[in-house]
């Protein structure tokens, strides 16, 4: 890739964005204002932005950018930190944040994120909402179990009812979002072409992890977290592990794994062999959850539904 000219690191709070010019050293904060924002995307015309993901914050800076048509990388904020220390940057202000994301910028010259679909974002904010309400049902399920006094009994009963109700409305939204965009509809009847991956499932992977059948095979286990990892030094040959990416996605595959491996034959069977050698049980479901991601991978890659391999 060709770096840009000007590297723009940019730090994203709630209220404003700290901005640092890499060439010039250049520093600037501005209101998260939509004109302020398409102000600084006019300005950023030329160069790479680059800024961390912020659990949502960075999406109107990411819309300005879209709409001007600015190339810009959203990074892991766990690299953009682990970058700082390695060129010694112990302290953590929004300014000092900006400036090691503009010399990551120049220094790794990071994959530019493609342009966000505002289909698929609606899609991943709904499950995500799904998914909070979900955590708060199971959560009130339990003080159900635990609680003696009468009044809470009905407290909660009578929230636990809202819930349902509310997770079920938002359920069927996600089918309608999903139905209503032609490349949502069709990627989710080939994930749900595969053993073990129902509706919601599919949502899932649809939202959160949209670079399926874009990336290779083993860049795609790693944004999923299920890459192993190599802990070697000298003579010694540790353990590999798996960490990282993206934890809804690895819990949702992690699950979609368990189930085909009962019903899939093909994945059963390379269960069975794991535990037949003597792999732990969520070692094995691990690997055949890496499996699966392959061949989901290999599916929209090449735009094709599921077909049971011969065993």
């Amino acid at each position: 890739m060709t770096i840009p000219q000007e590297v723009i690191g940019v730090d994203v709070s709630k209220g404003w964005i700290d901005c640092h010019w890499q060439s010039t050293g250049e520093k600037q904060r501005l209101r998260t204002a939509p004109a302020m924002l398409r102000r600084f995307a006019d300005k950023a015309s030329s160069a790479l932005v680059v800024f961390e993901a912020s659990g949502g914050y960075e999406r109107p800076l990411a819309g300005a950018l879209d709409a001007a048509g600015v190339t810009y990388a959203r990074v892991n904020p766990r690299q953009a930190r682990e970058f700082a220390r390695a060129c010694g940057r112990l302290a953590k202000t929004d300014q000092v944040d900006a400036a090691v994301l503009a010399e990551m910028g120049r220094a790794l010259a990071p994959r530019p994120t493609p342009p966000a679909d505002p289909a698929g974002m609606r899609l991943a904010e709904l499950v995500a909402r799904r998914d909070a309400l979900g955590a708060m049902r199971k959560a009130e399920t339990q003080r159900l179990g635990q609680a003696c006094d009468r009044f809470l009994r009905k407290q909660i009963a009578a929230l636990l009812r809202v819930l349902r109700g509310q997770i079920e409305r938002l359920e069927a939204e996600i089918a309608a979002q999903i139905e209503a965009h032609p490349a949502l509809a069709d990627r989710a009847a080939r994930l749900e072409s595969v053993p073990g991956i129902g509706p919601v499932i599919a949502a899932n992977l649809v939202a959160r992890l949209p670079e399926l059948g874009r990336l290779d095979r083993r860049a795609i286990a790693s944004l999923a977290g299920l890459a192993p990892h190599a802990c070697d030094s000298g003579q010694m040959r540790g353990r590999r592990r798996i960490w990282g990416g993206r934890t809804e996605v690895r819990r949702t595959l992690y699950l979609a794994a368990f189930i085909a491996s009962r019903y899939d034959p093909h994945i059963k069977a390379f269960r069975r062999r794991l535990q037949d050698a003597g792999k732990p049980f969520k070692l094995a479901i691990i690997a055949c959850a890496r499996k699966l991601l392959t061949i989901l991978n290999a599916m929209l890659r090449d735009a094709a539904h599921y077909v049971k391999p011969a065993i």
